[in-house]
């Protein structure tokens, strides 16, 4: 089984790497430095919004179905025209309400235009994640992996060229990045169901059996509120910065560069996430030890999102000057920049071990503790940025979810040691923070160094970082050579 996993979750992490950072770094960050800085900022309060109301978008079906699908494969046929039905019809619903929600926040003219536009690529979003939660639960994992950047790549190719070609470039605006958007999302959906289709034996109908979908929403709403939850204490933060702050457009702006970065980090422990959940369902559905695998995730997750989160802090002025300096707000907020980068770049680690842990706490449907320790996550964050965003705008954003995603974090690994009963093991645990707290003097040691310049530090700093991993053992060349030659059992 480790060997299975490494196999898969290596070539998910290189499709990955080849395709969405270009996206990030070349297409995302152009579009930002482009557009004027007041469109992007409504453009990505809109965007947070979106996510907000996805609780209705999705409603669970896709981690309630990969965690039904995983466990019973032969149900997809029967299963799959009902929820695809119930899809469509939470995607009609979400378009309305989050509309209408909206326009309750005083959102009018061309914003409003722009909103319904951004819920459309969060619906085909959804869409496209439902399919690919089929794909994953049947552990096509590689099938899957393509069909995430799918999407992705073809909005580089389409914006590449707008953004290039001089006639289009002069004129971009922040509607065409949409748009496309929307149009790539409905191909990669399409391409997703046809891949479905010659796999899982589905076919596209539709069930409009009332009990059976009412059955379906019923089953899914554990879920649901899980992701209604955890929508608001990640995504709050970007909209309470645009709506308390006097210049809050501006600040909307600024946290967007930052937080478009751990974003981009993010798709590290998105990967595994997406395949540790139909994993994790099969495996202790057949009451099989997931003790090793969960130790094998943080071995590879953590140090790697430590090393990025002391890079982040320290090399952090330097990163925000090489993406932004051509901005204009760029400028007028350097400091503003590299502090809300620092501080959300220091919860990446955080970030790491909840997708590893909350993970496994829903693949054994403990959504009731999951929910729990949701809502305390977002009363927390509400009340820390209600405090903290108008005292010091987006850095005050920035503070409040290192805390949050911390203190998260933190629950949700006591949690899942109790009910799942995970073996407490205090050397590999102190051998941790004794990786955390030697990173940290390294990287403030490098940064002091007479006589070296920012890239030579960084390089330095990183190839250290990476000798600790085997010096710590969290990776050991023994272990490499044994998945090279196939010796680690299946």
């Amino acid at each position: 089984m480790q060997r299975f996993f490494v196999k898969n979750i290596l070539f998910i992490i290189a499709v990955n790497l080849l395709v969405k950072p270009i996206w990030v770094l070349f297409i995302d960050r152009t579009v930002q430095n482009t557009v004027p800085a007041a469109s992007y900022g409504t453009y990505q309060a809109l965007f947070s919004l979106g996510i907000i109301f996805q609780t209705i978008l999705d409603f669970g079906i896709s981690n309630y179905n990969s965690r039904t699908i995983s466990q019973h494969p032969e149900k997809l046929p029967d299963l799959f025209p009902a929820m695809l039905t119930a899809r469509l019809v939470l995607m009609s619903a979400y378009l309305v309400m989050a509309y209408a929600w909206g326009y309750l926040l005083g959102y009018r003219g061309w914003e409003l235009v722009l909103l319904l536009g951004i819920l459309l690529i969060h619906a085909l979003n959804a869409l496209l994640s439902f399919i690919r939660s089929n794909v994953a639960a049947l552990h096509r994992f590689k099938t899957d992996a393509v069909l995430s950047v799918t999407d992705r790549l073809l909005m580089i190719l389409i914006c590449g060229f707008l953004l290039i070609y001089p006639p289009t470039a002069h004129a971009f605006k922040i509607q065409w990045f949409v748009i496309t958007q929307i149009t790539c999302y409905f191909i990669a959906a399409v391409a997703g169901y046809l891949v479905l289709r010659r796999i899982g034996r589905v076919k596209l109908k539709f069930s409009f059996n009332t009990a059976e979908i009412g059955g379906i929403i019923k089953s899914s709403f554990p879920y649901a509120l899980l992701i209604f939850l955890m929508s608001i204490y990640n995504r709050a933060d970007a909209i309470m910065i645009e709506r308390l702050c006097v210049d809050g457009k501006a600040q909307a702006g600024i946290w967007a560069a930052a937080f478009r970065q751990l974003d981009m980090a993010n798709i590290f422990g998105l990967m595994f996430a997406t395949m540790l959940l139909p994993l994790f369902g099969r495996m202790l559905a057949q009451k099989t030890d997931v003790q090793p695998i969960v130790k094998l995730c943080v071995n590879m997750m953590l140090p790697f999102s430590v090393m990025v989160a002391v890079a982040g802090l320290f090399f952090g002025g330097d990163v925000m000057y090489l993406l932004y300096h051509k901005s204009e707000l760029y400028h007028s907020q350097a400091t503003q920049y590299q502090w809300v980068f620092s501080c959300l770049m220091l919860s990446f680690p955080a970030w790491c071990l909840m997708y590893v842990y909350s993970t496994l706490l829903t693949a054994n449907g403990s959504l009731r503790t999951l929910n729990i320790i949701a809502f305390g996550g977002v009363l927390f964050n509400l009340a820390l940025n209600y405090y903290l965003v108008p005292r010091y705008k987006a850095f005050g954003g920035a503070i409040t979810s290192l805390a949050t995603q911390t203190g998260l974090a933190l629950v949700f690994i006591v949690y899942a040691t109790r009910i799942i009963r995970l073996p407490l093991n205090i050397r590999w645990v102190l051998a941790h923070l004794g990786y955390i707290v030697l990173v940290a003097i390294l990287g403030y040691s490098i940064t002091h160094l007479p006589g070296i310049n920012k890239p030579a530090q960084l390089l330095v700093f990183g190839l250290v970082c990476c000798a600790l991993i085997f010096v710590f053992r969290f990776v050991s060349l023994e272990n490499i050579k044994k998945l090279a030659n196939r010796k680690i059992e299946e």
